[in-house]
């Protein structure tokens, strides 16, 4: 099993749900199967940008 996790650049990614997770990233709330939680990134994971450039980007 594997849980979706999110930096605070708002970047996705997974990891082994046993595992403690690295510093500076935090569990979604969604978790599954490694397919599962790769078609969840994949659907709302929809722009790649770090948050930071996003805000630069639009002020």
């Amino acid at each position: 099993m594997f849980d979706v996790v999110v930096n605070s650049e708002q970047q996705y990614s997974i990891w082994p749900a046993h595992k403690e997770l690295p510093k500076g990233w935090e569990k979604s709330g969604v978790n599954g199967t490694e397919t599962e939680c790769l078609a969840y990134i994949k659907e709302n994971w929809v722009d790649m940008r770090p948050q930071s450039l996003r805000q630069v980007l639009n002020s």
